[in-house]
């Protein structure tokens, strides 16, 4: 039997979300498989992939094969190389604690890489925020200046009336005398 790791399609429609399962390549997409070693969301940012890590390396190690975005997940969480260094163990390149020492160090290296990733990603939203709210207060302020210049004309307007109106009555009080 050929089996393959695919994923096989859930969720709604436009929101599609996938389970990770082994399966026989003649059986549907969606259709029986053998057994589900995880899940995957790419829907969030970064993608969610939720993976039984053991189940996985076994039917790897066991001829399974991948889809290509399979791979590509499997690659990402450690799979394979995990499968990489127990094939060195195997061939006497080093022992079992050293491969699991460098996997370990792998591990690190990728998980700061997404942390200044998602530290940088946060550091530019809020620059982004920062500039708009910036540009905003600028508006605002402009706005403002238009708005007591109209209402300074509009004042100047009514005492100039006033002023007139005043000066009517007083050339009519002299008219009268």
């Amino acid at each position: 039997m050929a089996t393959k790791i695919r994923l096989q399609r859930r969720g709604r429609k436009h929101y599609a979300f996938y389970s990770i399962v082994i399966a026989d390549s003649r059986s549907p997409r969606d259709g029986k498989f053998t057994e589900k070693i995880g899940t995957y969301n790419p829907n969030t940012n970064p993608a969610t992939v939720d993976i039984n890590f053991e189940r996985a390396l076994y039917w790897v190690n066991n001829g399974a094969t991948p889809t290509d975005t399979v791979r590509n997940i499997l690659s990402r969480e450690g799979v394979y190389m995990m499968k990489h260094l127990q094939g060195g163990v195997k061939k006497g390149a080093f022992d079992e604690a050293a491969a699991q020492a460098k996997f370990e160090a792998w591990k690190n290296a990728k998980a700061n890489a997404l942390s200044s990733v998602k530290a940088k990603d946060a550091q530019a939203k809020a620059e982004l925020k920062k500039s708009l709210l910036e540009a905003e207060k600028e508006k605002n302020a402009e706005i403002a200046k238009k708005v007591a210049e109209k209402k300074a004309a509009e004042a100047l307007a009514k005492a100039e009336a006033e002023a007139a109106t005043e000066e009517a009555v007083a050339t009519e009080e002299v008219a009268a005398e």
